[in-house]
């Protein structure tokens, strides 16, 4: 293992691991007290090469690590990346490519929804990763040797299930499934934090039109307040208040001290003008520029029969080619299926269309129909064109 602090030493490995055919990546980050990650730690590991950077050395510059991000002639291997590549797009404006999931890989290959990165280490490897350092605080420096060998055993490892996943994927002609998803990992859309798009976070809907403006202004405010000051969200202020402030519409700042999810004292603060000129905005804005929140479509009458029959046919497919189902739809998915000729879901399209789509369409056609032969469930061809 490699731990490099230095510049020079950082050089020196990535221009190593260029020439490698791929590099397992992975890091460690603090986010308790911040708005924006704190990247502590970045692991990677060559088919020969192990190695440890320390972002928190002295007058350390990352570009040749994001240099290496960015090697097309490198793929890049991480077990469930988003917050990683979130990080490295946020940090060093890059998004690795060629990428490779195998947390993605693995559900193609049929070992079930989410898988974790212990159960394929276990499963693949025959090995066992010592979990007892995961939550311990990378910030702080010296790093004991066990936290050392914890965050390397995250990419040894690694290089073995990417091997193992691959292959699988090269004899099953299944590597474009995996390429498919990996191009919205790769999207810079999946990482905007654009503040006028933070009340789509919340999980609680406003139906009152007005009160929805303003929701969606006091949000943009707190998300700009949070990036601003390097502070969580709910720092600035909770969820329960900002709907609180979009039902209960205050007028001045004054108002706020008689809304109880709004801090004691808030009005008082320097924030609280600032807030109020986003409830002024919301208050006013233009009715057409209010987001529509359309709920869940309503069903045809009747229609729950043949969501059922999806349902079966969904389980049927994925068990036969050992997909995992929640990578192909899920119940909405297939309630769209159900009441429209060409439903606009995953399901519909690329190598899911393939697997289950197309079936779906024939079995809605009368084309298919499912049966059973002793304990297994079996699709029939109706003849029916």
């Amino acid at each position: 293992m490699e731990i490099i602090t230095t510049n020079e030493a950082l050089k020196a490995a990535c221009d190593r691991l260029s020439d490698a055919g791929f590099v397992t990546v992975d890091t460690e980050f603090m986010r308790d007290s911040t708005f924006w990650p704190v990247l502590c730690l970045i692991q990677l590991a060559g088919p020969r090469d192990e190695i440890i950077i320390d972002p928190l050395a002295p007058e350390i510059d990352l570009a040749p690590f994001y240099a290496l991000m960015k090697n097309r002639k490198v793929v890049k291997v991480f077990h469930a990346a988003r917050q990683d590549i979130e990080i490295f797009y946020h940090e060093g404006d890059a998004i690795p490519d060629p990428l490779f999931d195998t947390q993605v890989a693995a559900m193609v290959c049929g070992f079930g929804d989410s898988v974790g990165y212990e159960t394929l280490v276990r499963k693949l490897t025959g090995g066992s990763v010592d979990k007892s350092s995961r939550f311990t605080d990378w910030s702080r420096r010296p790093l004991s040797e066990k936290q050392l060998q914890y965050a390397m055993a995250d990419v040894t490892y690694l290089r073995t299930i990417y091997e193992v996943l691959a292959k699988r994927l090269t004899q099953t002609k299944r590597s474009h499934w995996v390429a498919e998803e990996m191009a919205v990992l790769q999207d810079p859309e999946t990482y905007a934090m654009r503040p006028e798009n933070a009340w789509k976070r919340l999980k609680m809907r406003f139906r009152g039109r007005r009160g929805l403006a303003v929701l969606v202004e006091v949000a943009a405010w707190r998300e700009r307040q949070a990036q601003e000051r390097d502070m969580p969200r709910s720092r600035i202020m909770k969820d329960d208040a900002l709907y609180e402030i979009a039902t209960q519409l205050p007028k001045s700042v004054s108002d706020l001290d008689a809304l109880r999810a709004v801090p004691k004292g808030f009005s008082n603060s320097r924030s609280a003008a600032s807030l109020m000129e986003a409830v002024e905005r919301g208050l006013g804005m233009n009715e057409e520029d209010i987001p529509v929140v359309e709920g869940p479509e309503p069903l045809p009458a009747g229609i729950g029969p043949l969501v059922e029959l999806l349902k079966v046919l969904l389980k049927q497919k994925c068990e036969e080619h050992d997909v995992a189902q929640k990578l192909v739809a899920n119940v909405s998915d297939l309630e769209l299926i159900a009441a429209h000729t060409e439903a606009d879901v995953p399901a519909m399209k690329g190598w899911r269309r393939e697997l289950f789509g197309e079936d779906a369409l024939r079995l809605k056609r009368g084309e298919l129909a499912i049966g059973a032969k002793g304990k297994r469930i079996v699709l029939i061809e109706t003849g029916k064109k």
